[in-house]
């Protein structure tokens, strides 16, 4: 699997897009989707900024992902199957497309042309870690916390564990909130 850092931002813009399309079409558990979306979005933006961006002129670049984010707040208070979300949605797949777009096609090929294969492979292992700092305190997918790793569960599992139990109120519960309550549920 390759490591260097064009081809693992590149993955992650494919995972996001994927993402995107199973909300468009209404598929799986919205609210999971989104927490998925929020994690993965987030860690991605904060790993280019720390890791990547420093050793190139992408100041532009550092923009957009603060107005992603704020996109994606208003699409995480929204509630799925409502026209807010499927506006605020729509302005964050805009936003981010135009990104992903100007990245792959300016910054990263710069890059590529800056870089020699090894500083690219250690661009790569530093994103990747960083990445994985932030997905881990998030909670979010490939976080190492997950329970196929046998560790804890994230948010989006216990949410979707607490759907599965019928718990009230879920869509409204943090990560403990939703661990208490699926323990609570079991006893």
């Amino acid at each position: 699997m390759a490591t260097d850092v064009i081809t693992l931002i590149t993955q992650d813009h494919r995972v996001v897009e994927g993402i995107f399309d199973k909300l468009k079409k209404r598929q799986g558990d919205q609210k999971a989707l989104v927490a998925e979306l929020h994690a993965l979005l987030i860690a991605h933006a904060r790993a280019e900024e720390d890791r990547v961006y420093p050793g190139i002129d992408a100041h532009h670049g550092v923009e957009e992902h603060k107005e992603a984010e704020v996109l994606l707040d208003s699409l995480v208070r929204a509630q799925p199957g409502t026209a807010e979300f499927a506006k605020a949605l729509d302005d964050l797949i805009e936003s981010v497309n135009h990104h992903v777009e100007e990245e792959e096609t300016k910054l990263l090929p710069s890059l590529k042309k800056a870089a020699d294969a090894k500083e690219l492979e250690r661009l790569g292992k530093a994103f990747q870690e960083r990445r994985a700092e932030e997905l881990k305190a998030l909670g979010g997918p490939g976080s190492g916390s997950g329970s196929g790793s046998g560790g804890e569960a994230t948010k989006a599992e216990l949410y979707e564990q607490a759907q599965q139990a019928d718990i009230p109120g879920r869509s409204q519960m943090g990560k403990e909130e939703l661990a208490r309550a699926l323990r609570d549920a079991k006893s």
